[in-house]
């Protein structure tokens, strides 16, 4: 072996991701901190219709995530779904996309990052908001610099911790409608879905209006897909990850809202604060504020993490292609983009900055750019894989994607709709306008730097 392939050995990922960690990072992308946080604005949209609304969305991203599936299936040698883009769409689009990603990661994380600041405060009212953010950057860096094994095992830990809170609220609530119980003063009934205005209470309009917040729960559920250039069995691992996503969202997302509604009536249930708390304050868990604080804090956490692992690795992806710094390609004797890493994490110091200056309003607008950021990407991804089909009829297909092609352009009709109605709203229209401008930003830059280098 030449010293050559000895480098390019040492600047490759690992598979240290296991069966294990690539099931709970699956579990743990479709467990996002909007289920816990935004939930209560999507019930007051849509009152019990909110069920029908993460049915809706749930059959949607359930295509979108087998489309990535049969698309990283279909070539394991590449790393990530980037690629795909590049071989898809071509370099610009390989480009545009990939920025995009890495935004829509870092923008999550920001947000996410600015609600840990506001829950731990819960416990330590003196400490800053600022200061939490700073805190938990820094350990995540240094968690992630150890290999890719430690963010797969702490990964599984955060997933963990949020599947229990969601599986003891659906249990409660089951043996609250059995006993036929009282909370709060009101019955645990199944009545409770329809005697207040009905199981559309705000008619059709807010049934459309809730969707934003519904795709927002959604958001990193593809990052799975990410996961294929360090997974030890993608072929194995990745099918079944994928497979028992609608189990997933019939259990944490149609489930727990089907129960906190019996337990509440929708019109009772505010947005100042979780649903999961309101519930369990209800019930009379006197600790139930700071157990569901916690929660929620571990589900900010792992978004965080996996925000970190995947702005990373896809830095790494773009430097191959000369799309990014060709540093970011390089990786450490763990086989961890260090650089990539790196950078990705200082660039989250940002919001630490924004939550000195401007504390009360940045998580909104932040969230917004991450929803339409991440909107995109899945369009995009689903457009590569029906271009994979019928350019590759001969393919042995893996993994095929159910109802191809009408799959395709359904969920490409879905994400388009919901686009249009965040331009109804003051505050994802500014995100909306925010996402269009980076977007040109992007294309203008490959037009002027990227193409140029080509072409020289």
């Amino acid at each position: 072996m030449n010293q050559g392939d000895l480098i390019k050995m040492k600047n490759e990922l690992s598979r240290g991701l296991t069966h294990r960690h690539v099931q709970m990072i699956a579990i743990g992308g479709a467990i996002g901190t909007g289920l816990f946080l935004g939930s209560g604005t999507a019930i007051k949209e849509a009152g019990p219709a909110i069920i029908l609304a993460y049915l809706v969305a749930g059959i949607i991203c359930f295509f979108m995530m087998r489309a990535i599936g049969e698309l990283v299936l279909s070539d394991i040698k590449l790393t990530s779904f980037i690629d795909f883009v590049r071989r898809y769409m071509g370099d610009r689009f390989e480009f545009v996309i990939g920025w995009t990603y890495w935004l829509c990661w870092e923008s999550l994380a920001m947000a996410d990052l600015t609600a840990s600041g506001i829950y731990l405060r819960y416990w330590f009212p003196f400490i800053p908001q600022w200061v939490t953010p700073l805190i938990i950057i820094v350990c995540l860096l240094s968690f992630n610099l150890l290999s890719v094994g430690s963010f797969g095992e702490l990964e599984s830990w955060f997933a963990g911790i949020k599947v229990f809170a969601i599986i003891a609220l659906i249990i409660t609530g089951v043996v609250l409608l059995l006993i036929d119980a009282k909370v709060g003063g009101h019955q645990v009934t199944l009545k409770n879905l329809v005697v207040n205005g009905g199981f559309f209470p705000k008619g059709w309009a807010g049934f459309l209006a809730a969707f934003p917040m519904v795709i927002f729960a959604f958001t990193g559920i593809e990052m799975v897909g990410l996961t294929s250039g360090e997974t030890e069995d993608p072929e194995h691992d990745l099918p079944r990850a994928i497979n028992s996503l609608p189990i997933r969202i019939g259990l944490f997302y149609i489930g727990s809202m089907f129960v906190l509604m019996c337990i509440y009536p929708w019109n009772q249930i505010t947005t100042t604060s979780s649903p999961f708390v309101q519930v369990f304050a209800g019930i009379g868990v006197k600790a139930a504020a700071g157990l569901i604080n916690f929660v929620v804090l571990t589900a900010a956490l792992s978004a965080c993490n996996s925000a970190i692992f995947s702005t990373s690795r896809t830095l790494y992806v773009l430097s191959k292609t000369h799309k990014a710094p060709q540093s970011f390609g390089t990786t450490s004797n763990r086989s961890v983009p260090v650089k990539s890493l790196v950078f990705s994490s200082l660039t989250l110091l940002i919001i630490v900055l924004l939550n000195y200056v401007v504390p009360q309003t940045v998580f909104e607008i932040i969230s917004g750019v991450a929803t339409v950021s991440f909107i995109f990407v899945w369009i995009v991804l689903v457009i590569c894989h029906y271009r994979c089909r019928k350019q590759n009829p001969q393919l042995e297909k893996k993994f095929p994607m159910p109802f191809f092609p009408y799959s395709n352009y359904l969920t490409i009709i879905f994400f388009v709709a919901v686009t249009v109605l965040l331009a109804f709203d003051h505050s994802t229209l500014i995100s909306l306008l925010f996402a269009v401008l980076w977007l040109l930003v992007l294309g203008l830059i490959y037009s002027l730097v990227i193409a140029k280098q080509k072409n020289n």
